[in-house]
C-alpha cells in the first residue's frame, strides 16, 4: 500500500517546516556557490538558511501538538523577524501569504494547501516592484500551479506534494533560459533552488529519509559568482536592512515610495507589528534615518557586497555562530535578533519529560507551582542534543561557540564536551559560563556581537572567559524549601531562618557553585543589601556594564530592582525576564537574581578578526 495523506494539521506543518529547514541548511554551500543574481555576493545560501533557521527555532519553542493557526503564525512572524538578505525576505513574503490562507483552520485539505501555495505566490508577486522571471518568482508560480492541478485530480496530499515538487524542479531548470546572467554563469537561480530544497525537505520527511543518512559532497572548483560582473544598475555597495516593531507602522506602499531613488533590490515585508526593509544602497544611514520614526528599531545591518564579492575569489570563511542552552534566560526576541541557537534542558514532572522553553514556558510552569503538588526534577541536555545543535550551526558557519550552564551546577558542560569530542567536523569552542540565567546569557549575547564583527571562534571564547572572570551574580530566594531539597542547608537551619524571617542572599563562587553571600531579615531589606554588594563588586568608572534581572513570578519586584539598578549603575543594557522553568525549580517562587558582566579592558578587535586573504 502506498503513502496517503488526507490533511495537514499543526503538528504535520511543524514537522514539515523543521525538515525543510534542515535540508536547506545542508545545501547552504551549494546555494552560495551558484548565487549570481541580483548581485554575485555569494550569500543566498547563508541568507536562505538563516531565514529557515529562524522559522525552525520559533517552531521548536511551540508545543509539538500546537494547532495549525499557531504554527503558521509563528512561522510567518519568525520569517519576518529572521529574514536575511534579498532571498530571505522573498521567502518571508511567501510564508506570510501561506499564513493568510491558513486563517483559523484546524486542518487543511489538498485543495486548501494548494490555495495556500497560490496565496504565498501572490504575496510574493505583489511585493516585487520589478519582477524578473527566472528567479524564485518563476519557481513559486510553478509550485502553486502544480499543486492546484494535482488537487483537482485527487484529494491525496502526497500526490499534491509530489506534483508541486516536480513542477518546481522543472521551472528551476528553465531559469537559465529566462535570465541571461544565469545562462552565462552556467547555473540555475539560487533563490529558486532554495525554494525547491524546502519542498525536497518535506518530501524527505514523508519518505522517512533523515539528513544523517546523507553525506553532503565537498564542493570543488571555482565559484560562478566570483566570475560575474555586477550590472551597472545593481552596482551598490551595501546590502542594507532594518527591522522595526510598532503599533502604527507605515504601509508597504508608503515605505517603497519613501525609498525611491535610494537604491535597488527594494524589498518590504510587513505583518501586524513588524516591518523589515531590504535595499541595496550606497548610503545605509539614509534608510536608518527614515526608519527611526516608524517605531522601535530592533535591528539594522549593512553588509559590504563589494567586499563579499572580492572574498568569493579567495574562499573566505563564513564566520562564527553562537549557541547557548535554555538556562541562558535571554528573551526570544534577543535570540532571534542575533541568531543565537538554543539547546533545551529537560524538566521531569510526574514522569513526563518536557523540553525547557519548548514544551513548557516559564509562566506555564509558575502556574503549576502556584497550584502546589508539583515536585519537578531537572536534567541536562544529552550529548546527542548538543551534537545536533553543532551540526545545525556548522551548516551556516565555519565555527561554533557554545556558552553553557556552569559546570558547578549541572552536567550540561560535561555533555557539551562529550559532543564536541565526537563531532567530526570540528570548529566547536565551548565556554563554561560558571554561572546561570543571564550570567550565561549575557556572555552569549556578547559572543554573538563579536561574531557579527568578524572575530574568530577561538578569540571569542577567550574574550568571553575574560569577561566571565570579572562578572558576578546575586540571588535572593523567598523560601528555603527548594534550597533545602538540594541539601545545601540543614533542616534545622532552614526552620531557624523561617522563625527569624531571615532571607539568604546567594552568589556564585569561582568554581561556579552556589555560595552564601549574606542574609537579611525581611524582604524589604533585600534590595538595599543587594545594591551594596553590587557596589562593592563592580569597579568604579565601568563603561561597558551589562545587567540582567531574572525573576520567578515576581514581576513587580523585578521592575523595582531594574529601576534601582538603572538609577545607580547606568548599564549599557538592562534586561528583565522570567527565569526559565529549570532554574525556577531550584530557586522557587518569589526568587529574583541580578547578573552583571563587565566588558571593559578587552583587546583590540583587529587581532581577533578573521584574516581576509589578499588577492
Amino acid at each position: 500500500m502506498g503513502i496517503s495523506i488526507g490533511y495537514v494539521d499543526g503538528p504535520r506543518l511543524r514537522r514539515s517546516l523543521l525538515a525543510a529547514a534542515e535540508w536547506v541548511g545542508a545545501g547552504r554551500d551549494e546555494l552560495n556557490r551558484i548565487n549570481v543574481f541580483p548581485v554575485p555576493d555569494g550569500d543566498t545560501g547563508t541568507n536562505f538558511t538563516l531565514t529557515m533557521k529562524s522559522i525552525a527555532e520559533a517552531l521548536h519553542r511551540l508545543r509539538p501538538d500546537a494547532p495549525l493557526p499557531e504554527v503558521a503564525h509563528a512561522a510567518a512572524e519568525a520569517s519576518v523577524m529572521g529574514a536575511r538578505g534579498n532571498s530571505g525576505i522573498l521567502l518571508s513574503h511567501f510564508v506570510v501569504g501561506f499564513r493568510e490562507a491558513v486563517g483559523d483552520r484546524a486542518t487543511m485539505s489538498a485543495r486548501e494547501v494548494a490555495a495556500g501555495l497560490r496565496r504565498g505566490f501572490q504575496r510574493l508577486e505583489e511585493a516585487l516592484t520589478n519582477p524578473r522571471e527566472g528567479t524564485i518568482l518563476t519557481v513559486c508560480r510553478a509550485a502553486a500551479e502544480g499543486a492546484e492541478l494535482a488537487a483537482e485530480e485527487e484529494k491525496d496530499l502526497y500526490h499534491v506534494v509530489q506534483r508541486t515538487l516536480r513542477s518546481s524542479e522543472e521551472a528551476l531548470q528553465r531559469t537559465p533560459e529566462l535570465l541571461a546572467v544565469l545562462k552565462h554563469a552556467g547555473v540555475v537561480d539560487a533563490g529558486g533552488k532554495g525554494f525547491v530544497r524546502v519542498l525536497e525537505g518535506v518530501m524527505r520527511l514523508i519518505h522517512g529519509h533523515p539528513l544523517a543518512e546523507v553525506e553532503m559532497p565537498r564542493l570543488v572548483g571555482g565559484t560562478p559568482a566570483a566570475r560575474i560582473v555586477v550590472e551597472e544598475t545593481e552596482d551598490f555597495q551595501f546590502c542594507t536592512e532594518v527591522l522595526v516593531r510598532g503599533a502604527a507602522l507605515p504601509s508597504s506602499a508608503v515605505v517603497r515610495a519613501a525609498l525611491v531613488g535610494l537604491g535597488g533590490s527594494v524589498q518590504v515585508v510587513r505583518t501586524e507589528d513588524l516591518l523589515r526593509v531590504h535595499i541595496h544602497t550606497n548610503e545605509p544611514q539614509q534608510l536608518f534615518d527614515l526608519a527611526a520614526p516608524w517605531g522601535e528599531v530592533l535591528n539594522t545591518k549593512a553588509d559590504d557586497m563589494r567586499e563579499q564579492h572580492r572574498l568569493l575569489t579567495v574562499g573566505a570563511a563564513q564566520g562564527t555562530v553562537v549557541i547557548a542552552d535554555s538556562a541562558c534566560d535571554l528573551p526570544d526576541e534577543m535570540l532571534d535578533r542575533f541568531g543565537i541557537g538554543l539547546v533545551p534542558l529537560q524538566l521531569v514532572i510526574d514522569g513526563a519529560v518536557l523540553e525547557d522553553r519548548i514544551a513548557i514556558t516559564p509562566m506555564e510552569f509558575y502556574a503549576r507551582l502556584r497550584e502546589g503538588g508539583v515536585q519537578p526534577t531537572t536534567s541536562q541536555p544529552t550529548p546527542a542534543a548538543f551534537a545536533s545543535a553543532f551540526e545545525h550551526a556548522r551548516a551556516t558557519a565555519d565555527e561554533v561557540v557554545a556558552v553553557v550552564l556552569s559546570s558547578g551546577l549541572s552536567g550540561t558542560y560535561a555533555n557539551s564536551l562529550t559532543a564536541r569530542a565526537a563531532f567530526a567536523k570540528g570548529g566547536v569552542h565551548v565556554v563554561d559560563s560558571l554561572s546561570a540565567s543571564f550570567g550565561e546569557g549575557l556572555l552569549a549575547l556578547r559572543g554573538a556581537e563579536l561574531a557579527e564583527d568578524g572575530w574568530t571562534g577561538a578569540a571569542i571564547a577567550t574574550e568571553l572567559v575574560r569577561i566571565r572572570d570579572q562578572s558576578g551574580m546575586v540571588l535572593t530566594v523567598d523560601t528555603l524549601e527548594n534550597v533545602l531539597r538540594s541539601g545545601r542547608v540543614s533542616r534545622f537551619k532552614a526552620r531557624l531562618a523561617g522563625w527569624l524571617d531571615l532571607k539568604p542572599i546567594l552568589t556564585i563562587d569561582p568554581e561556579g557553585k552556589i555560595a552564601i553571600a549574606d542574609k537579611v531579615r525581611g524582604r524589604e531589606a533585600l534590595l538595599p543589601r543587594v545594591l551594596r554588594i553590587m557596589e562593592r563588586r563592580i569597579p568604579r568608572g565601568v563603561k561597558r556594564l551589562r545587567v540582567g534581572v531574572a525573576h520567578v513570578d515576581c514581576e513587580k519586584v523585578a521592575e523595582a530592582v531594574r529601576a534601582a539598578i538603572q538609577a545607580r549603575f547606568h548599564p549599557i543594557d538592562l534586561f528583565v525576564w522570567p527565569a526559565t522553568a529549570v532554574l525556577a525549580t531550584h530557586a522557587g517562587l518569589g526568587a529574583w537574581a541580578v547578573f552583571w558582566t563587565v566588558e571593559d579592558g578587552g583587546p583590540e578587535a583587529a587581532g581577533n578578526k578573521r584574516a581576509a586573504p589578499a588577492l
